[in-house]
């Protein structure tokens, strides 16, 4: 296809006609309920890691083995301001900021999870797991293909264009290509509805629960992929990086302030039944913000920050000062805003921190999981907290059974 696109964009007319494609054919997705995404997550993970498997298992065949790129390594130049340990920590930060948005937003797809060691398990086996895999296979293929056509590929798509080329446009090719492809681009139109467009979705109905559903802001936000621009990112490996860089500058002091609330403060313990009202609730705080995690926010990317710019300005020689702090972003800005949020909780406590419901008000937990909560359940209509709670609709969406004047209430 003739690129018709001014010099200046920074992508071609196929990459944005197929862009576009992306984003109508992952419309679709955005109708799927989040409790259904186990069959297609399953389908995808199946066609995409089939996929790796078949493209690491062709390159070795054609290469007869790894290139020279898989024991080599990587020489730091003797001019260069940085030691290994330094490098390597950069590459930590640079990885979490890859995931940093998935684990911000882990609490979205937990609770559809049938028991938290389900959750648990799911998390520790795709990340260690399927995480190191995925880079020993993106390494090997690298590597032989680099015996092959004499060159580094790390983009797949850059792969499989340089495959296509080097096939003369053959039929073998273009069906290798295409299935390829489809498996790359079928799993990156999942992941972004799922992380992106949903976990968006789940956000704004929870800010504007009254006008919006999960599947309202789900279409909200993807609508708003258009004012990102993606493809000012994925052409330029300097500003992508730098990109997944800043996720660990402002999420990272997102967990700290989540993870002091939930487990030191709250020691694991909420009010479910507080949850749904914002009279007589320790959730609403003041107006519905909780004004301590705003500084504390603020205090975790603040001493980053200023990396963060010298890094995508592209200047020459940075104060080293700001550079470390921005290579440690993600430890900086957790244990900052965790600390800074619970001294400013010392200092200016709410009450209902570690309180819990002693009465299973919406049949959460089982027998087993009651007792050693020290939680009752409910067997028969009682009052609770100025409700009527009645056994026969635990199990229905939460539904209470209420006279008039409180279901007002």
């Amino acid at each position: 296809m003739h690129n018709t696109l001014p010099s200046s964009m920074p992508t071609t007319t196929y990459q944005f006609v197929g862009f576009v494609l992306f984003w109508i054919f992952s419309v679709p997705f955005l109708f799927v309920r989040p409790e259904k995404f186990r069959l297609p997550f399953l389908v995808t993970s199946i066609y995409c890691g089939l996929g790796m498997l078949s493209m690491m298992i062709w390159s070795l065949s054609v290469a007869k083995g790894v290139g020279p790129l898989w024991t080599t390594g990587q020489t730091i130049p003797q001019n260069s301001s940085w030691n290994l340990h330094w490098l390597e920590m950069r590459g930590i930060n640079q990885i979490i900021g890859g995931i940093a948005a998935g684990i911000t937003n882990g609490s979205d797809f937990s609770r559809y999870a049938r028991s938290p060691k389900n959750y648990v398990l799911g998390t520790v086996l795709s990340a260690w797991v399927t995480g190191v895999l995925v880079s020993l296979i993106g390494l090997v293929v690298t590597a032989a293909c680099q015996k092959i056509y004499g060159e580094v590929f790390w983009n797949p798509p850059d792969l499989l264009m340089r495959m296509m080329d080097s096939g003369e446009g053959s039929s073998k090719a273009r069906a290798g290509v295409f299935f390829l492809a489809a498996g790359f681009a079928l799993t990156g139109m999942f992941e972004n509805v799922c992380g992106n467009a949903v976990a968006g979705g789940i956000d704004l109905a929870g800010l504007f629960p009254r006008y919006l559903d999960i599947r309202r802001g789900a279409i909200l936000t993807f609508m708003a992929v258009w004012v990102c621009q993606p493809w000012q990112l994925v052409n330029k490996a300097a500003t992508f990086v730098s990109v997944l860089s800043s996720f660990s500058v402002f999420l990272s002091p997102i967990m700290g302030v989540m993870v002091v609330d939930f487990y030191l403060l709250r020691r694991g313990r909420i009010q479910l039944s507080h949850l749904y009202r914002i009279k007589d609730t320790s959730y609403w705080f003041s107006k519905g913000v909780n004004w301590r995690a705003v500084p504390a926010w603020i205090c975790g990317w603040a001493p980053t920050i200023g990396g963060l710019v010298v890094t995508v300005g592209g200047m020459s020689d940075p104060p080293a000062t700001l550079v470390k702090l921005y290579y440690m972003a993600f430890l900086v800005g957790f244990f900052v805003s965790g600390t800074v949020f619970y001294v400013l909780n010392l200092i200016f406590p709410y009450p209902g921190l570690g309180d819990y419901d002693e009465v299973d008000v919406y049949e959460t937990f089982t027998p087993k999981e009651a007792a050693s909560l020290g939680v009752v359940q409910v067997n028969e209509p009682q009052i609770f907290d100025g409700v009527v709670v009645h056994p026969e609709y635990g199990n229905k969406e939460a539904e209470m059974v209420v006279e008039k004047p409180l279901r007002d209430h």
